[in-house]
């Protein structure tokens, strides 16, 4: 069979564009041989042609001229891997423009402007691969696309962010305090030098955004999602749960009801500790799935980093060359905001357990305080943990657990614990989340 050639053009030849331009030139005749498709690098655009890379490029090749890729009406794909949302929102639409089909790992555009530059595709007649975007190498947007199609999917818990993944593994492992175990995930390459993207959950949540919107069917946008990060987590509160039973992750959880409303949310979550997720560690990935036909099913592996990124990039140019892309991207049906908005629950009506910890003072009636003002809220306890020892101002911490309750009651029972006298400082909360298990 004669090789199909295609033309590939790359905006963006940072770490990411370096991986990709590696995989396409040194691997491209073991591609071609099991798909057929011979992809040739035709064009790389960059700001930066002095710096040296990991990959030597051709001569010619690398430009700082993105009409030059633009004109060249042999070029069928164009990858973006320049990422941000601003040049690179306008870098996709001239793509598009010009008649080519988009491949790109862009979370947080596609999160901010997908709908848009999903019309745009259309209206261009081409298709925007993003397999890339959610978790590095691990192929979850086609799995969701295409073996989970007939499934109504009831609930997907992720831990998407291997920045968040290392931070709160370490403190857990090692009881290291927040700042000396984010200090090592930036050591280690895991954590940029501003994390803050990471760490406040934002990452998490474009990563939501995406994998939501085409698992439920619904047009999400990022306004849709709670966003909690973990920067105030302290090495007490995980050991604390451990000792009741639970691990530590930030989860992002996305979850339909029988009448179709959807709660979406990213936030630190205490989960059982023999729970499949709880056993992913340091800067892995994970998400579990749960479908009406195939039950639960769980995705694992590398969320990020140049090659795994590279390795779903290339995937997703294959698949464009192939023509599967353009015929599934034409048939993502999403429905409309006017359908979504009054379906999505906002985080007053999101019922779960909780863990609190308060700083009680040594005196009598404690118990019965915090005891009354949480029943004076519907909330009942179920589980309670003290140390014997001293803290500031002569306190104890007192842990506890609750029964499931809607969030509205939490947050007003936290706010007469805080007003009270016996109890010092504001009191710690954080989700308890009851991953179901699929068992026989």
């Amino acid at each position: 069979m004669a090789e199909k050639i295609v033309k590939v053009g790359l905006v963006g030849f940072g770490t990411v564009g370096s991986g990709v331009a590696k995989l396409i030139l040194e691997d491209g005749a073991r591609i071609a041989a099991k798909t057929g498709i011979r992809l040739q690098l035709a064009c790389v655009v960059d700001v930066d042609t002095q710096t040296q890379r990991s990959v030597n490029l051709p001569d010619g090749l690398l430009t700082d001229d993105l009409n030059r890729l633009l004109g060249d009406e042999t070029i069928e794909i164009g990858v973006e891997t320049i990422g941000g949302t601003d040049i690179a929102k306008e870098v996709q639409l001239a793509l598009l423009d010009a008649g080519k089909d988009v491949v790109t790992a862009n979370k947080a555009l596609l999160a901010e402007h997908g709908i848009e530059l999903y019309r745009a595709a259309r209206k261009n007649g081409r298709c925007i691969a993003f397999e890339a975007s959610c978790a590095g190498g691990i192929p979850i947007v086609s799995a969701i696309r295409s073996g989970l199609t007939a499934n109504k999917i009831a609930g997907m818990y992720g831990i998407v962010n291997g920045t968040c993944n290392y931070i709160l593994s370490n403190m857990a492992a090692k009881g290291e305090d927040f700042a000396v175990a984010l200090a090592a995930a930036q050591e280690k390459g895991y954590a940029e030098a501003d994390p803050a993207l990471d760490i406040g959950g934002g990452d998490s949540a474009h990563k939501l955004a995406i994998l939501a919107s085409i698992a439920l069917g619904y047009e999400i946008t990022l306004d849709d999602i709670f966003v909690e990060g973990i920067e105030s987590i302290s090495s007490d509160d995980i050991r604390y749960g451990g000792e009741m039973g639970y691990c530590l992750k930030l989860l992002a959880i996305g979850q339909m009801d029988e009448q179709n409303r959807i709660s979406l949310r990213v936030h630190p979550s205490f989960i059982a500790k023999n729970s499949a997720l709880a056993r992913v560690g340091g800067p892995f990935n994970a998400v579990s799935m749960f479908g009406s036909a195939v039950g639960q099913v769980m995705f694992y592996g590398r969320g990020a980093g140049m090659m795994p990124t590279a390795s779903a990039i290339v995937a997703d140019i294959i698949d464009v060359a192939m023509g599967n892309s353009r015929t599934t991207f034409r048939q993502l049906c999403l429905k409309p905001r006017t359908e979504i908005e009054p379906l999505i629950k906002r985080i007053d009506e999101i019922e779960s357990r909780f863990y609190i910890r308060i700083m009680a003072k040594d005196q009598p009636g404690v118990v019965a305080n915090y005891g009354k003002i949480l029943g004076d809220h519907q909330i009942s306890i179920s589980g309670a943990l003290q140390h014997e020892g001293r803290g500031p101002d002569n306190t104890v911490p007192v842990v506890i657990t609750t029964h499931i309750t809607q969030q509205r009651n939490m947050t007003a029972a936290l706010n007469d614990l805080a007003e009270e006298d016996v109890f010092s400082g504001k009191p710690v909360c954080i989700r308890i989340v009851d991953i179901p298990e699929d068992k026989d």
